[in-house]
């Protein structure tokens, strides 16, 4: 079943797809996919929130179609042995149960890939975003053309940014929290160097309607939704959280009276959630930028789940002794059935006054 393509392509194929690689709490998603038919061979990263797709007509496909996984750690070493390959060899890409083997005349290499079939469903994602846009849009009015490097500038005004094209496809307005912008588009395709009938979107469909056709036998399983309890990326969203958990948190300290150790725990959880929504509005006002840096940065940690490992390694980097807390807390902790013993504040003591 080997294919085979140059050193270059195949480079570029991993290049354009590896920004959207998912993280390990979903496995499936924590890699790149490659995927080979008669005619192209594709590399496939999705994140549930991003997905790309990138194409290269092989020089060849010996037998039935195949589909591996390689997974996220084990890219940076495929990319160098790439590298270090002159452009133009040829790379022959043979898969084999739970391997996939790349070969070139000075030499090989070997990764351990996932044979499963279950991926998402990335062709059929795209059919139905095609087909409902060519709903709206004229389907043979030429897609306007913005530079990626231009885009790039956008990623620091704001995490997340409306986007909408006027009818005229003169501009592209972007909007975010106390931020306006727009980008001006380039030539279109068909005006000088690259020209092709992927101008228009009824030329992307015909381009691509064969590649997005599913495979006979080839199972795909839809992309997983995002987490209904993933942590808000951006100040607004965290700074609701933080007050609906503070009045939920009172709430239910209310109804726990005949718990002391659950009135200490909603009592607990509700002021901190209240410190950390007056520290979020300080910082908010201090400095916005980095207020919504360290949102989505604190985002991801709680996504990962890592927490006490975070606050250890935390702890370690502040010059405290995490070890002699854990000690602690093992010796006052008590055993079902005996009186609690004394809860701590409700909230750290504020600097430069006594606990």
């Amino acid at each position: 079943m080997p294919v085979t393509l140059n050193a270059h392509q195949f480079a570029r194929l991993i290049d354009r797809t590896a920004d959207h690689i998912g993280g390990d709490t979903l496995p499936v998603l924590n890699g790149v996919r490659i995927e080979a038919d008669d005619e192209h061979l594709y590399t496939v990263a999705t994140d549930r929130y991003t997905l790309a797709i990138a194409r290269y007509r092989h020089h060849g496909l010996d037998a039935e179609a195949f589909a591996r996984t390689i997974p996220a750690c084990a890219l940076p070493a495929l990319r160098r042995w790439l590298t270090d390959q002159p452009g133009g060899a040829p790379v022959t890409l043979t898969p084999a149960d739970g391997k996939l083997r790349f070969a070139t005349l000075a030499g090989e290499m070997t990764l351990t890939t996932d044979d499963t079939q279950d991926y998402i469903g990335w062709r059929g994602l795209l059919r139905d975003i095609i087909a409902k846009t060519t709903e709206t849009d004229d389907a043979q009015e030429a897609l306007p053309v913005l530079d990626a490097r231009l885009l790039a500038r956008f990623t620091t005004a704001d995490i997340h940014l409306q986007v909408k094209t006027g009818p005229d496809r003169t501009a592209t307005l972007l909007v975010g929290e106390d931020f306006l912008g727009a980008q001006m588009p380039v030539r279109s395709r068909h005006e000088g160097f690259g020209a092709g009938a992927d101008d228009t979107l009824g030329g992307v469909r015909a381009l691509w309607e064969v590649g997005l056709t599913d495979p006979d036998g080839h199972v795909c399983v839809p992309l997983p939704a995002p987490r209904p309890n993933d942590a808000p990326h951006a100040p607004a969203g965290a700074a609701e959280a933080l007050l609906r958990q503070t009045m939920a948190s009172i709430r239910d300290l209310m109804e726990e009276i005949d718990s002391p150790r659950a009135v200490a725990a909603h009592a607990a959880a509700g002021a901190s959630a209240w410190a950390a929504y007056r520290y979020l509005d300080a910082l908010h006002r201090a400095d916005p930028r980095l207020a919504t840096q360290v949102i989505a940065e604190v985002a991801d940690e709680l996504d990962d789940g890592a927490l006490g490992e975070y606050a250890y390694d935390a702890a370690q980097a502040a010059g405290f002794d995490p070890k002699q807390w854990q000690d602690e807390l093992d010796q006052t902790a008590t055993a079902p059935g005996e009186p609690a013993a004394e809860t701590p504040p409700l909230a750290p003591a504020t600097p430069g006054t006594d606990s």
